[in-house]
């Protein structure tokens, strides 16, 4: 016998979902009628076939009803569901690898350092807001300091992302980041000759040039050197405050970056606590500094003995 339209306790016996699922699905809008009997009670046709389907599978994934009304009616695709649903699995599968971190480096401590290691990584199980905390922090203290680009820059590297798979040590070194930036009197990133510099948007360009053959240099271990970052980060200041690149010229810009070189120490941690987050794809700000410092002060010492020869 060809059918043209079903009962839903027709629907029911075909599919193997109950007549009260069915009406459930039915008064939400997931099964669409296609008809009425004689008596008024609602017929589907082939199309409620399709839509159980595909209903028992989305619910199969613990799929919402509200989700599945939304791909049934067209109000999205199935592709967009996939995404969303697999980008929420990375989210709580990150969630959990902290979790599981944070479970970890609290495991087998004495109880005095069990305690302290809960209340700082108390600060960072809520990864988002983690992540906001740094950034707000370090926007409010360099906005006024510097032009928009190398902000920007600067805010990627001292607010990394929470690694996804962290252990025990790296989910440690996140949370003290927290910990410094939240500590009285924390050191502010800025200088006198930042302030000075920040009118002179070409001055940041070439000090990247500058920072990037240093780091260069600091990470294949070399020693400070009278070289091309020095003459780099010598040619930045002197083209922005339109001086020769001189002797003289050189001992002062050594005099104010010598000023800077005694960081706060907390700054250092908290650069060396970057680097461990990002798997030390950021340089310690502070060692490249102190490398330029004595490198400048190289190039000095290298000026003043052929000024004698000459």
């Amino acid at each position: 016998m060809t059918y043209d339209t079903w009962s839903i306790g027709e629907l029911a016996a075909g599919t193997g979902v109950s007549v009260k699922t069915l009406r459930y699905y039915s008064d939400s809008g997931l099964l669409p009628v296609a008809d009425r009997s004689a008596g008024g009670h609602r017929r589907y046709g082939t199309e409620a076939w399709e839509r159980i389907r595909l209903i028992r599978r989305l619910r199969a994934l613990d799929t919402p009803i509200a989700t599945i009304t939304q791909v049934v009616t067209g109000e999205r695709s199935l592709g967009d569901l996939v995404a969303a649903e697999l980008e929420a699995v990375e989210e709580r599968l990150t969630e959990l690898r902290w979790r599981q971190a944070t479970l970890m480096a609290l495991d087998g401590c004495p109880g005095e350092e069990r305690l302290r290691r809960l209340e700082l990584l108390a600060r960072v199980q809520r990864l988002p807001e983690a992540r906001r905390t740094l950034t707000d922090h370090w926007y409010r203290e360099l906005s006024g300091a510097m032009p928009q680009r190398r902000l920007d820059i600067m805010i990627a590297m001292l607010s990394p992302d929470p690694p996804q798979d962290p252990d025990p040590d790296t989910a440690l070194a996140y949370a003290e980041l927290h910990l410094l930036i939240s500590t009285p009197g924390f050191t502010r990133w800025t200088s006198d000759h930042d302030q000075e510099m920040r009118d002179a948007p070409a001055f940041y360009g070439e000090i990247d040039d500058a920072a990037a053959l240093t780091a260069a240099a600091v990470t294949q271990g070399q020693p400070p050197s009278a070289g091309d970052a020095v003459n780099a980060f010598v040619s930045a200041h002197a083209r922005a405050r339109r001086e020769p690149d001189t002797l003289a010229f050189r001992a002062y810009l050594h005099g104010l970056v010598s000023k800077s070189s005694g960081f706060d120490p907390r700054l250092e941690r908290y650069w060396a606590l970057v680097g461990a987050v990002t798997g030390g794809r950021v340089l310690n700000m502070t060692v490249a500094h102190r490398w330029l410092t004595a490198g400048l002060s190289l190039s000095i010492a290298d000026a003043a003995r052929a000024k004698r020869f000459f």
